[in-house]
């Protein structure tokens, strides 16, 4: 007897997303991964898609052991500095398929940026030509990584926007944040160049920008932005592998 059969249904296609978390407490921020997680899969019908933090203990694992087959990671990290590097794939193993890059470096980000910037301006009634803005970023002694990636989201922010200065500035390394944003002036913006608001957003970035005598307005970091989950899943969604026909199979001889 001849005939054809259906080919049996591809597996949904698996993500992962990766975040640095806080490891003095975990929980916050594990619940704000699972959020997170759940606005992309929004994006991405008929795809499953997990959040761990490295620093919750045995998070990463058994997100991974929930995975019926490898998944895409992506990183919630600014730059693809050690974290991403070094201590990611070692914890992943042979468990997970490609690592995307991480948020930082996703060329859709400087997009994003210019627009909730534009916006802010003009919320306040200022013109973009006649305001400035500063990127605080995380900075490294150790690295240029982290710098790098703050320095080309600058460039590439500037050339999709006409403020009047677009500066930079870093918690740890030169130009240090109280320095940069000295003599900005009243109608100047700080975006901190960070995936979450905790540790140095909370903390640092204020205690330097009051050094500075920053007379301004701090925005939410940009990994807040409504728009990233959206951004997560066309990232995931172009590194897929093609899916399987739904077709049926030739027939038996």
């Amino acid at each position: 007897m001849t005939g054809t059969r259906p080919r049996p249904s591809a597996p949904p296609p698996e993500a992962l997303i990766v975040a640095h978390g806080q490891p003095g407490d975990p929980a916050p921020a594990e619940a704000e991964i699972a959020a997170l997680a759940r606005r992309v899969g929004a994006e991405l019908p008929g795809w499953r898609v997990r959040g761990a933090t490295l620093a919750a203990p045995g998070a990463l694992e058994a997100a991974l052991g929930a995975c019926a087959a490898p998944p895409l990671v992506y990183p919630l990290f600014m730059t693809d500095g050690w974290f991403v590097t070094s201590q990611l794939p070692a914890r992943l193993g042979n468990r997970a398929g490609r690592v995307l890059a991480p948020l930082g470096l996703d060329p859709a980000l400087p997009a994003l940026a210019a627009g909730a910037l534009t916006q802010a301006a003009r919320a306040r009634g200022w013109a973009s030509r006649e305001s400035r803005v500063i990127i605080a970023g995380h900075g490294s002694g150790r690295s240029r990584n982290s710098a790098r990636a703050t320095e080309g989201f600058a460039r590439a922010l500037a050339a999709l926007t006409d403020f009047a200065d677009i500066r930079t500035g870093y918690v740890e390394e030169p130009p240090f944040l109280r320095d940069a944003a000295a003599g900005m002036g009243a109608q100047a913006l700080c975006l901190p160049f960070f995936a979450a608001r905790r540790g140095h957003v909370i903390d640092d970035i204020p205690a330097a920008l009051e050094a500075a005598a920053f007379a301004g307005d701090i925005l939410d970091p940009i990994g807040l932005h409504p728009g990233v989950p959206a951004l997560i899943a066309r990232a995931l969604r172009a590194a897929a592998p093609p899916r399987p026909s739904s077709e049926t199979a030739p027939p038996r001889p």
